[in-house]
């Protein structure tokens, strides 16, 4: 049988030689798979849990470190001085951190929050402490427009949502046809583990992104490609389904704040009451009642218009505008007032 070929591997140190390579074979169970010279082993090639590994004699030894997905070990040292940490097997699930509740007003005019991200866009962070890592929040601003550096990938996530504020967007997702076109006013629910990708998008195009929790794996998908050629808009993935939200062809409503009216999205019945996502805009009302909840997040973005946020019946700070957002944890008594006629705000609430 020819032996393994190896079209690359990582080379680290072989001092002391012969300790080093029983420590990779008989400590954590990687195979030889190739040694010279014959007559005085000075370099020597093992794999295992998918990486190859030259220890080689002549290089002088240094600080690194290999993550491996197995073990029980918190970290060992190899004889050569390599730190070997072990890792879980990717599983696709995820860490919910608890909860830390705070009430976050987030100013869409102040620029220095706006730092250059992937592919040259720009993030602004609406929720720095994240909630204590549960949450995360992110106001999205494409610059130049046009195609999209993305791969087909997928997200190990509780809960996630984009929501189109200005501009449009181009998307795919597994398993829901041909490639569509998120417009102002349009989101969807990108549930757990969809295969999707962006396409493109119009130049100054903004989004809002909301994701539980705040930190969390992301894998790509080499494999398959995009549109698929099943369709299946039932599709179950990890207990939500896919929602994509055309403002244009839903009706608004009466909501349940007197003298607005509310869009609803699918997105409570599709995630099973895990999330609920509205639109609302103001109706003739200039402000709503002190109100508070109980819900694990409240989270407002205004689109459009302003209004003054209250705490205790009392203002808190200047007039949330377009751009800004709040969020207000449970048991906080909060209204809003002062709101102009033209006022939209999204709505995302966790009960």
């Amino acid at each position: 049988m020819a032996p393994p070929r190896h079209l690359g591997h990582l080379v680290v140190s072989g001092q002391p030689f012969d300790e080093t390579v029983s420590f990779f074979t008989d400590e954590l169970g990687f195979r030889i798979d190739r040694v010279s010279p014959a007559d005085d082993p000075a370099r020597a090639i093992v794999s295992g849990f998918g990486l190859a590994v030259c220890i080689d004699r002549a290089v002088e030894a240094a600080p690194m470190t290999l993550c491996i997905a197995s073990g029980v070990a918190d970290s060992v040292t190899a004889p050569n001085g390599v730190t070997i940490t072990y890792a879980q097997e990717a599983s696709g699930g995820y860490v919910l951190p608890d909860l830390v509740p705070e009430l976050v007003v987030s100013r869409a005019n102040a620029e220095a929050d706006w730092v250059v991200g992937r592919a040259g866009m720009k993030y602004r962070d609406l929720i720095p402490s994240r909630l204590g890592g549960r949450y995360i929040a992110s106001h999205i601003e494409v610059c130049d427009g046009g195609p999209v550096p993305d791969l087909v990938h997928h997200h190990a996530i509780r809960f996630q949502m984009i929501f189109c504020h200005r501009g449009w967007v181009d998307v795919v997702y597994e398993d829901h046809g041909q490639p569509f076109r998120l417009e102002a006013g349009d989101c969807v629910l990108q549930p757990p583990h969809i295969r999707h990708r962006v396409l493109a998008s119009s130049a100054g195009a903004q989004v809002v992104e909301i994701g539980c929790p705040a930190e969390h794996d992301t894998f790509f998908d080499y494999e398959l490609a995009l549109p698929t050629s099943t369709v299946d808009v039932d599709r179950d993935f990890g207990g939500q389904r896919f929602v994509r939200h055309q403002s244009a062809t839903v009706p608004w409503q009466p909501s349940a704040y007197r003298g607005f009216e509310s869009q609803p999205t699918a997105i409570g019945q599709a995630t099973n009451g895990l999330a609920n996502v509205q639109i609302l805009r103001a109706a003739g009302a200039s402000s709503t009642p002190p109100a508070k909840h109980n819900a694990e997040f409240w989270f407002f973005f205004v689109l459009d218009g302003s209004t003054q946020l209250t705490i205790d019946g009392s203002p808190l700070g200047a007039p949330l505008e377009v751009g800004d957002s709040v969020a207000i944890p449970a048991g906080l008594v909060w209204g809003l007032g002062d709101a102009s006629p033209d006022l939209s705000l999204l709505e995302i609430v966790v009960p």
